[in-house]
Formats: C-alpha cells, sequence, structure tokens
C-alpha cells in the first residue's frame, strides 16, 4: 500500500473492486454490481423491450464511467484498471447483463485498448444473436487533425475520446429512454460525437495507486496545453496562465473547429468546464466567467452550462472545455431526465430555449445496501481470480508444470523482472502502465493453463488448450490494447497448436509433434491476427517489429531442432525490439508524438522479446 498526494493509501491490484464496491454501496438506489464481473449496472436494468446503452473505460476518470449510469443515461458501465480498457471479456459479461432484448449500443472512448476491447465483445454479442452497434468517441481536437473539406476524419487512427463522452453518452440514453430502437439510438449517439469537440489543458500530473512516482509531470510554473487524460503529451507548453489567458487558450482552439450551427438552433451549444481531478471548483468558475463571454462575443449562446468533474485523470490538476452545437432534438434529449450517482437532471426543470439552469446538480442520497459480488462460476476464473488478489499463482514454477504453464511462467518470471523498465518505456507515449498489465496478465495466464492443461505434457494439442484459455484469462485480467493483443497472440497460437495431427496424431493425441514448422505456422497466424485486430503494420513501431523477424527467422530454420531453431528467432526478435529506437511511431497512442516517440524501444516490442526468449529458455 502507498500512500498518493491525495493521503490516502491503495492497493493497487484490488483498487478497481474496492471502489467499485464502494460506489455500489453509496448510491444502491441507483447501481448495483453486474454478477461475475467489473461493471456496475442501474437498478432498473434490463427493461424488456428497451435498447441497453453499455458505456466503459479505465478506472481514475471517475464519474465517467460508472458514475454515470442510471435512468435517462447509461444503463451499465464496464470498468478496466485504472488508466487501462475493460476487456473484451468484462465489456461481454456487463453487455449480456444489461441486455432487455432490443439491442445493445456500446459506447466508449476512441482508444486502442478500448476499439479493440469494445469490438471483440460486439463480435461475442452478435455471435450470441444479441444486435449490437458500436460507437467511438472523437471529441479531443487536440488529438488529430481537424475535418478536411469538410469530411469527418477516420475515427478509427486519429481523434480520442475525453469530456465529450458525457454529452454522447447523455443523447443515447435519453434517446433509449424515449423508446428509440437500436438504430435510432445508434444515430443518435453517432450525431451527438459530430457535434462535441473538446480542449484541455493540465497544470500538474498524476499519481497512480500503488506507485511512488508521479504518472507523468508538467513542468513547474508551465501549462500543457492539449495534454490527454493518461498523460498524453499535450500540442504545446506555455507558461502558466491566468485564469482568463486559460480561458481564451480553451475557447480560441475549439472556435475553428466547431461543426456549422444547423438552422433554427439559434446559437445554442451546451457547455461542459470539466475539472481534471484536482482543481478547485471556485477556480473552475473564475475560468468559466470569462469562457461565457467569449462564447457570448462569438454570437453562442451557453445552453446549461456545467461546471464541475465528468471524466477526471486521477488527481491530475487541468480543465477541459466541451462544447456541444444543438439542435432542437439534441436539446430535447439534453434537457431530459435522469438520475446517477454523479450526475442528475430533474424532469420539468428545463423549458424548450432557456439557456440559463434553474435547478443545481442534486446530490444522491446514500444507502447502505449488501453488494452483488463478482463470482467466478469456472475453475478457470477461480484460479485466476485467486492469481490477480493474492500474486502468489504464479510466484514460482512447480514440478508438475507441463510445457505450456512452464513457458508462460518463465515468461511471467522474465517479465516481471523488467515491469519497472517496460513501464518506463511506456511513459514515453503516456501511461507507463505496460509493465503493470503485462505482469497482471502473465500471471492470470499462468494461473488459467495450470489449470487447464491436460496430458500428455507431448501433445500439441494440450499445449493449445492451456494456451487458448491462458489468452482469454490475460486479456481480460491485462486489459487495455497490449491485453488484447497478447491475448489474441496466445489464443491464436493455442487455436494453431489444438488443431493439429502433425506426425500421424491419433484421436487421443498420441503421435503429435510440437515441431519448428507447426510453431511458424503458429507465429504466421498469430501475426495476421494482431495486425488485422490492432491494424498495425511492420514499421509502425509496435510489437509486430518484433514478431516479424522472429516469426520469418523460424520459418528459415523449419527443418532445425526447436529448441535451437526458436533461439535464433529469439535473438532476432530481441535485435529488432531494440532497434525499434530508430523508428517513428505511426500506430497507436504514441503515433501523435511524431519525432518526439524517436530515441526510445517500443515498450510492446521489448516486453515481446523477453517473452519469446523465456520461452525458448524453457524448450528442450
Amino acid at each position: 500500500m502507498t500512500t498518493t498526494p491525495a493521503g490516502l493509501g491503495h492497493h493497487a491490484e484490488t483498487f478497481r473492486e474496492d471502489w467499485l464496491e464502494g460506489l455500489a454501496d453509496a448510491y444502491a438506489r441507483t447501481v448495483r454490481r453486474v454478477p461475475d464481473a467489473c461493471g456496475v449496472i442501474s437498478r432498473h436494468t434490463p427493461r424488456p423491450g428497451k435498447v441497453a446503452v453499455v458505456i466503459g473505460g479505465g478506472s481514475g476518470h471517475y464519474p465517467a464511467f460508472a458514475g454515470l449510469v442510471g435512468p435517462g443515461l447509461a444503463d451499465a458501465a464496464a470498468i478496466g484498471d485504472v488508466f487501462a480498457s475493460p476487456s473484451a471479456e468484462q465489456v461481454y459479461r456487463t453487455a449480456r447483463a444489461a441486455d432487455g432484448g432490443a439491442g445493445i449500443l456500446l459506447a466508449c472512448g476512441n482508444y486502442a485498448g478500448d476499439v479493440m476491447h469494445f469490438g471483440l465483445a460486439a463480435r461475442r454479442l452478435a455471435a450470441a444473436g444479441i444486435d449490437t452497434r458500436t460507437v467511438l468517441i472523437t471529441d479531443d481536437v487536440a488529438s488529430g487533425p481537424p475535418p478536411v473539406d469538410g469530411r469527418q476524419i477516420d475515427p478509427s487512427r486519429d481523434r480520442r475520446g475525453v469530456a465529450g463522452d458525457f454529452f454522447v453518452f447523455k443523447a443515447a440514453g435519453a434517446a433509449a429512454e424515449r423508446g428509440d430502437d437500436l438504430a435510432g439510438v445508434t444515430r443518435i449517439a453517432a450525431h451527438a460525437n459530430a457535434m462535441t469537440r473538446t480542449f484541455g489543458a493540465a497544470f500538474a500530473g498524476c499519481t497512480l495507486p500503488g506507485a511512488t512516482e508521479p504518472l507523468f509531470t508538467v513542468n513547474a510554473g508551465t501549462t500543457e496545453l492539449g495534454m490527454g487524460i493518461h498523460g498524453e503529451p499535450g500540442l504545446r507548453t506555455t507558461r502558466n496562465l491566468t485564469a482568463a489567458e486559460l480561458a481564451d487558450e480553451l475557447v480560441d482552439n475549439l472556435l475553428p473547429e466547431l461543426p456549422d450551427l444547423p438552422a433554427g438552433g439559434d446559437g445554442r451549444v451546451a457547455v461542459l468546464l470539466n475539472g481534471l481531478g484536482r482543481t478547485k471548483y471556485e477556480e473552475m468558475f473564475v475560468v468559466y466567467r470569462q469562457v461565457n463571454r467569449r462564447l457570448r462575443a462569438a454570437g453562442l449562446r451557453p445552453y446549461r452550462p456545467e461546471v464541475g468533474e465528468f471524466v477526471t485523470s486521477f488527481d491530475t490538476a487541468g480543465v477541459s472545455l466541451s462544447l456541444m452545437v444543438l439542435d432542437d432534438e439534441l436539446t430535447g434529449l439534453y434537457d431530459a431526465p435522469c438520475d446517477t450517482p454523479a450526475f442528475r437532471s430533474l424532469p420539468g426543470t428545463h423549458p424548450a430555449g432557456s439557456d440559463d439552469r434553474t435547478d443545481a446538480p442534486a446530490a444522491a442520497a446514500v444507502t447502505a445496501v449488501t453488494v452483488v459480488t463478482a463470482a467466478s462460476d469456472t475453475q478457470r476464473d477461480t484460479a485466476v481470480a485467486t492469481a490477480a488478489a493474492t500474486g502468489s499463482t504464479a510466484d514460482r514454477a512447480t514440478a508438475a508444470d507441463l510445457p505450456a504453464t512452464a513457458a508462460l511462467q518463465a515468461a511471467f518470471d522474465l517479465v516481471a523482472a523488467h515491469e519497472a523498465e517496460l513501464g518506463r518505456l511506456d511513459a514515453v507515449a503516456g501511461d507507463g502502465d505496460h509493465g503493470i498489465g503485462i505482469v497482471r496478465g502473465l500471471r492470470a495466464a499462468v494461473a488459467a493453463a495450470r489449470a487447464a492443461e491436460p496430458g500428455p505434457a507431448g501433445d500439441p494439442r494440450s499445449a493449445g488448450a492451456a494456451l487458448l484459455t491462458a489468452g482469454l484469462a490475460l486479456a481480460d485480467a491485462s486489459g487495455g490494447a497490449s491485453g488484447a493483443l497478447y491475448g489474441v497472440l496466445l489464443a491464436e497460437t493455442g487455436a494453431v497448436l489444438a488443431r493439429t495431427a502433425r506426425g500421424g496424431t491419433t484421436a487421443d493425441g498420441a503421435g503429435a509433434v510440437c515441431d519448428t514448422e507447426l510453431f511458424a505456422d503458429a507465429a504466421d497466424a498469430a501475426q495476421r491476427a494482431i495486425g488485422e485486430l490492432g491494424g498495425a503494420r511492420v514499421g509502425e513501431k509496435t510489437m509486430l517489429d518484433a514478431l516479424d523477424p522472429f516469426r520469418r527467422e523460424l520459418r528459415t530454420r523449419a527443418g532445425e531442432e526447436l529448441a535451437k531453431a526458436w533461439r535464433a528467432a529469439a535473438e532476432a526478435a530481441t535485435r529488432a525490439a531494440a532497434d525499434t529506437a530508430e523508428l517513428t511511431p505511426a500506430r497507436g497512442r504514441a503515433a501523435r508524438m511524431g519525432a518526439l516517440g524517436h530515441g526510445h524501444p517500443d515498450a510492446g516490442a521489448v516486453s515481446l522479446a523477453l517473452i519469446l526468449t523465456a520461452v525458448g529458455d524453457t524448450l528442450r
């Protein structure tokens, strides 16, 4: 347990579970825990015949996302670890709990991990016969170029979602509440996103639960304009600004980006001045004073402005300004009543056309109730939950470990020894959680493989089954983009091994051979799957830059003994990972850094090289 600047000690391993239980206790009149998942659901959900709006993202951003669940807003929220997306498994379980039979809208910010995990969950829901749509939120003007010739930018590569999430969630939730079908709710969410823009600034960084050093810092006496909510570097650094100067910067960066005002809209814009976690409300009101003046001077009418914390960045000092251009439909949806732990809008208090607030946000009543705790119902879940909670399951190898488990154990040991280094490399691009996340995921993978791997020890199908299970466990425990990618790597490798019949395999698996050619096939399949999921190519400074030389070397040595060929391929991956220091990032969160990302190896490529090296040391 460590102490943050706020003065509270936190266990990093249990932080997500602890705060979700506390939220459910405090706001039991509104939300309850999702059984078997890290998520919350409205007490009124599921409702037969109603579209379910399911949102989500990492911890550290409250009130987003769990604080925005309740009647008239979101139906449920899946929650990841601090600054990490919830896993596909958690999104899937949360969405299934919210399903009322009319379809599900998944809404999340446009971050690589969220895109992957929500996308994978959507596929599983569709396979289960549940009509599912996904809307990615892209409101942050600092994180990508503006639309070109009136065309929306490519949401798969560019702008991320920040405080404008709130406007999109509110509009979608109100549309679902009034009875719109899934296509209609999806249209509203996409429309609200297209009409929303955000720009932010930070004055000081944050320290994560369990950390002894800040995740990111802002130099004393300076302000980072455009910094992201995970510490992604801003557009530029300036001296400390007065409240009026800061307001001018926020407005000046948003006005040129606003979409055209709709006919009959009368210049109405919903306004959200959002605190990032440490900025006092009185300070934000001083900033809003100038924001209001500037907007009105530009011919805009601030409509029901909100000043407060809606999407935070743990204990970051800073603010962001979000504007949503309103038409009559969006105005009605924004006015619609809702009741959530963090935001409450009463019915009948916002007459049409009013741009003045007549009510204050009401504090939700506190009621104690027994929490519905997450409980595992499978052997894998039990083993993984124990590993995550105690950290003991993967502390050491056992004599009984079969090959897949032993390989994962060795990978865990080596990556855990380099956890701090991987975090430092990842911090160059933003949140610095790669080491923590991969260690957490590998711990769960070892536990899952140990619980699942059957004999005989030489059967590739036995190892394949264990790796399939381990991949799901890793993605679930790790979260984030890396968790999704590593989960797919293990699962795809396991799938190739599990279906092989090389060497005259009999029905019971006897005679199967784990040879170099088989693993070359698995590496090829893993590379294809990772490329499809993440959208990256070799040369864009990702883990593919280590995986590609590994698979090519393994393929050229297909006739050699496996242990020798693997070690040579792992050495090629290690060299390639080091060489990523000379690449300019072109994919993922680091891409927006451009040349600033040069000179540092990619954390994902380095961790993959470590894993491949460790696995090679276990081969005989």
